[in-house]
């Protein structure tokens, strides 16, 4: 599956924002699909991920309870919405997708990554 991510930017401490994620291939419903992201001089960091249908969902303890991760299978798309958001979550977020159940917040466990979009959050 290909992916394409969307919806970065430049946003205030406090602020919102959403991104999404367009996947191609008719096989989008079987497939775990997430976000990481990079800030500069940091390790890549698990943010959220959705099993399949969406009934299952997980978050890191630094976004849990602001972003909110949700899936439209009939669109092949998957958003991240983010919320009360802090200079610490600036970075480059990627959209990421492996078929089947991941219930892994590894890296290793996603064989497929978007090109990443670039959120700035200023304090």
């Amino acid at each position: 599956v290909q992916l394409q991510a969307s919806g970065g930017g430049l946003v205030q401490a406090g602020g919102s924002l959403s991104l999404s994620c367009a996947a191609s291939g008719r096989t989008f419903s079987s497939y775990t699909v997430g976000w990481f992201r990079q800030a500069p001089g940091k390790e890549r960091e698990f943010v959220a991920s959705v099993v399949r249908d969406g009934g299952v969902t997980y978050y890191s303890d630094s976004v849990r309870g602001r972003f909110t991760i949700s899936r439209d299978n009939a669109k092949n798309t998957v958003y991240l919405q983010m919320n009360s958001l802090k200079p610490e979550d600036t970075a480059v977020y990627y959209c990421v997708a492996n078929s089947g159940f991941v219930y892994s917040t590894q890296a290793r466990h996603f064989g497929s990554w978007g090109q990443g979009t670039q959120v700035t959050v200023s304090s």
